[in-house]
């Protein structure tokens, strides 16, 4: 069935170094269109230079990307391993003077650097000085997220773009220009679902575990081994090995953390309890089933 959405476009922003995460960031995207565009009225649409951009003469390379596909993203997601990329004239790299028109332009940008070991004679000590400064001053500006393998990027990914699409005041104003509400969402040959303005939308798997928490005995969840496992109420959600399920209920987990009806207990954030909004939120949405 066809349903009326708001497209977010996200530019992926790299060096040439970090093409397996350029090919995982869709796959993510796509995961989280699969879970919540139906319900948010929101799709995530990854762009990228070499799939969006066209020849055009009269102006810097980086200018002309700029023009055609930065400046229509609401969105950014950088990577960097060990380069930063090739100067533009404007800025030490591409990527960077993405990023920073990007920021300045009032968007949300999230920053991923990877720490997964490399042969040293591989690494250009120039590429990776600059890198390095860049990172600090990234560091000192803002939030970046460090991660060591595909995996961990995968899934700190999945998760934390349900954390901005949820929380951040830009994309909040795209959907208040748009017209659309993601609290009544029209789906063709079907009756529009009314959300309860008390309980923010949420993602199913979010409800479920919000609803399994406010019927165990302590109200606790626990999300271990990097959201590889995902347990209340003596059930487990993530199946054995299983990264897609363990990214859709790892962002579950911060979904309720969003909304504050689970708090952090430890200090390992591994272990969640369900706070009082949690409670009553949990049981309107019982009331509603």
């Amino acid at each position: 069935m066809s349903y009326t959405a708001l497209v977010i476009q996200v530019m992926i922003a790299s060096p040439g170094d970090v093409a397996q995460e350029r090919k995982m960031i869709p796959d993510v995207i796509d995961e989280w269109n699969a879970v919540n565009s139906t319900e948010k009225g929101i799709v995530l649409l990854p762009v990228a230079w070499e799939t969006h951009s066209a020849p055009k003469m009269g102006d810097r390379a980086q200018a002309v990307i700029n023009k055609q596909i930065l400046k229509n993203c609401d969105l950014l997601i950088g990577v960097f391993w060990t380069r930063i990329g090739t100067p533009t004239g404007k800025a030490v790299s591409g990527t960077v003077e993405e990023i920073e028109e990007h920021i300045m332009a009032g968007k949300p940008a999230m920053l991923y650097f990877s720490s997964a070991p490399v042969v040293l004679d591989s690494i250009d000590p120039t590429q990776y000085k600059e890198l390095q400064e860049f990172k600090r001053k990234c560091q000192s500006s803002g939030l970046i997220h460090s991660y060591d393998s595909l995996s961990d990027f995968r899934i700190a990914l999945a998760r934390q773009l349900s954390i901005i699409v949820n929380t951040d005041e830009h994309i909040k104003k795209c959907v208040m220009e748009s017209g659309l509400s993601t609290a009544a969402l029209t789906i063709e040959g079907s009756t529009p679902r009314m959300a309860d303005p008390d309980v923010p939308p949420m993602a199913d798997e979010a409800k479920t575990l919000l609803i399994e928490a406010s019927q165990s005995s302590d109200g606790m969840v626990l999300a271990l081994q990097g959201g590889m496992v995902v347990q209340t109420n003596n059930k487990g959600f993530v199946p054995e090995a299983d990264v897609r399920a363990a990214a859709i209920w790892g962002g579950a987990v911060q979904e309720l953390l969003t909304a504050c009806f689970l708090q952090p207990r430890g200090y390992k954030n591994e272990a969640f309890s369900v706070t009082r909004e949690g409670y009553e939120a949990a049981d309107k949405l019982n009331a509603a089933i």
